[in-house]
């Protein structure tokens, strides 16, 4: 299944590499098919086509405060120029002085500048007189008028010269550096958040969730200031302000209830922070035993964060693809192609699935050096580098197990997002409440499948490195396990696992909120809606996969808690494995849920030990 998809993957790759032409929307391109910037390779049928472009960076719009939009697309004749003309040309012999000046012609390629004056036909061949200055924007390598007058106008057209998707791609491309530098902040603060966790203490977690209720609440009120400041200062003319205002109130709604949510959870479960102390606590035992568990997330960043910038280069590359069509005037124009947009979904989910993948075998292979470490007799002799063989054993057997499980999860957020827009696409006062009501209903229960599926495949990962097993037989495990112990180990889970939570919340609020501070001064030529969703997902999930490290090893120690009592009584002939301090932890908490006690463990601890039998 895995090779299939990433064959899938790699084909579309290949696909966008060759029909692709990222360069165009990056570097900006003239109307006769020329790439400014750099060496063209001829369209047939256009004779202006296929020039050196190499001295030429700069897109120039003959008629830059006269443009129209046709069909979508900016009527006027594009030129690459190697130079924006800085002041105003008022006659057609300042026209030709730049020209010999600078090297920057301003008419078009097929008449030399020595014939700018006697040419009858250079009043259609230049641009419109008199030519505005402009100078040249770093974004968009476009000339941009410097005229208050054309100013507006060109802007408006300018980013409104195609449709959602074009004005979404070039959102999140001159975002891209914004965009790396909060993925940089995301990592330091899931450092500092993980080797915080290290050293949890009761005030800590105290702190912790008073940082995540201030760091919510100030978030909803920047969202909202912000919606307010672009309802009072809105350019009619620009799509960009009107598509980033309402991605605006649609941010600030989400981020009210999730505050409501979390600080009613807050609520309910403030009684029970000393129990999320000593889960913590437990997990940090664990964790002393394998140190090297706190940096094996790096790796998985570093390859998370390489999968990333490939997958939105073949994005933009398949947002390119077209066909080139010469028109009557041999100007070239780009037809997209036909199923492009089928690949566009088959690469998200590609994105999706291959992200979890490797969060999948992130986590198995934490599993593994924990349940290497626990089932371990002989204190003296602990099992030697525990994470290279859980990594080995992962490669060599389990690879399946960990593609079907993020294959699972990967087929359920894709209904989801489906639904989503279709109930978007029927939108409208005029339906039915039922017809309003069902794509929610159908959401919610999307939702809270997919969270249960989340839950499970940790689970599974962790009964298949017990018993070796595959996916189908640790998932049938794994579920009989959670049925028998779900009266304490699962509740005190999902305790600890909201504990983790609070601290990936608290990092995505903090990216979130650098990106609101560095993409609102780029609000008018710029959808940077997207991209700040883009790096706040981003954040959450680097958040995640250093903080899973506790995550994955509190589920592990708990699926091994239950194996272990499962297994043994705790007589001489058959002790636990757990220590006094965790078996302590146990017993705690079954008081507290009112399972029924345990026997005390013998003092005497058997180095041959009992062998742990297959469930």
């Amino acid at each position: 299944m895995r090779c299939l998809g990433a064959e899938s993957l790699m084909f579309i790759m290949g696909y966008s590499v060759v029909a692709g032409a990222e360069g165009r929307l990056l570097f900006g391109h003239d109307s006769f098919g020329n790439v400014c910037g750099q060496k063209n390779s001829p369209v047939e049928g256009a004779p202006l086509s296929g020039k050196d472009m190499t001295l030429k960076k700069h897109v120039f719009f003959m008629n830059s405060c006269h443009l129209e939009i046709r069909d979508g697309r900016l009527s006027p004749t594009a030129l690459c120029v190697s130079r924006c003309p800085e002041e105003q040309l008022d006659t057609l012999e300042e026209v030709q002085l730049f020209a010999n000046n600078s090297g920057s012609f301003l008419c078009v390629y097929s008449l030399s500048s020595i014939n700018y004056t006697q040419n009858p036909s250079a009043d259609s061949l230049c641009p419109r007189l008199p030519v505005p200055p402009s100078k040249s924007f770093p974004l968009f390598n476009r000339c941009i008028p410097q005229t208050p007058e054309c100013y507006s106008l060109f802007a408006s057209l300018l980013i409104n010269d195609a449709d959602t998707l074009h004005r979404l791609l070039s959102g999140v491309l001159s975002g891209r550096d914004t965009i790396f530098g909060l993925c940089v902040l995301a990592l330091a603060l899931s450092l500092a958040m993980m080797f915080t966790f290290r050293f949890v203490t009761s005030l800590l977690i105290h702190t912790l969730i008073a940082l995540v209720i201030l760091g919510l609440l100030f978030v909803c009120g920047v969202l909202w200031w912000l919606y307010y400041d672009y309802t009072t200062d809105l350019s009619s003319a620009l799509d960009t302000e009107r598509d980033n205002m309402i991605c605006l109130l649609g941010f600030s709604v989400l981020s009210v209830v999730l505050t409501a949510v979390l600080l009613v959870l807050i609520f309910i479960l403030r009684k029970r922070m000393k129990l999320a102390v000593e889960l913590l606590w437990v997990t940090n035992k664990a964790i002393s035993s394998c140190p090297f568990l706190l940096f094996q997330p790096l790796g998985t960043f570093a390859i998370l964060l390489l999968f990333w910038v490939l997958w939105v280069a073949v994005l933009l590359s398949l947002g390119t693809a077209g066909v080139a069509q010469v028109t009557d005037g041999g100007q070239v124009e780009y037809k997209p192609l036909s199923g492009i947009r089928y690949m566009w979904g088959y690469h998200v989910m590609g994105l999706i699935w291959t992200s979890e993948f490797l969060l999948a075998c992130q986590q198995m292979t934490m599993a593994g050096a924990v349940v290497a470490c626990y089932f371990n007799r002989n204190e003296n002799d602990p099992p030697k580098r525990p994470i290279r063989s859980s990594l080995s054993t992962l490669f060599c057997y389990h690879q399946g197990t960990a593609a079907k499980g993020s294959f699972l999860i990967a087929a359920m957020r894709l209904p989801r997002a489906a639904l989503a827009c279709v109930s978007r696409a029927l939108g409208g006062e005029q339906r039915s409440a039922w017809s309003r009501c069902l794509p929610r209903c159908c959401f919610c229960c999307l939702c809270c499948l997919d969270k249960c599926l989340c839950r499970l495949n940790q689970k599974v990962y962790t009964t298949t490195a017990i018993n070796g097993t595959d996916f189908c037989t640790s998932a049938k495990d794994a579920l009989r396990l959670l049925s028998e112990n779900s009266s304490h180990f699962l509740s005190a889970n999902c305790l600890g696992d909201f504990i983790i939570f609070l601290g990936k919340v608290l990092v995505a609020c903090c990216t979130a909120f650098g990106g609101l501070m560095a993409f609102n001064y780029q609000r008018t030529l710029q959808v940077w809606a997207v991209p700040l969703l883009l790096a706040t997902f981003f954040a959450y999930v680097v958040a995640h996969s250093f903080l899973s490290v506790f995550e994955t090893v509190l589920g592990a120690l708990f699926l091994c808690f239950a194996v272990d009592l499962e297994t043994n009584d705790g007589s001489s002939q058959k002790p636990y494995f757990m220590d006094q301090e965790s078996l302590r932890f146990v017993k705690r908490m079954n008081m507290l849920h009112g399972a029924r006690p345990l026997r005390d463990r013998s003092p005497v601890r058997n180095e041959e030990g009992t062998e742990l039998r297959p469930l």
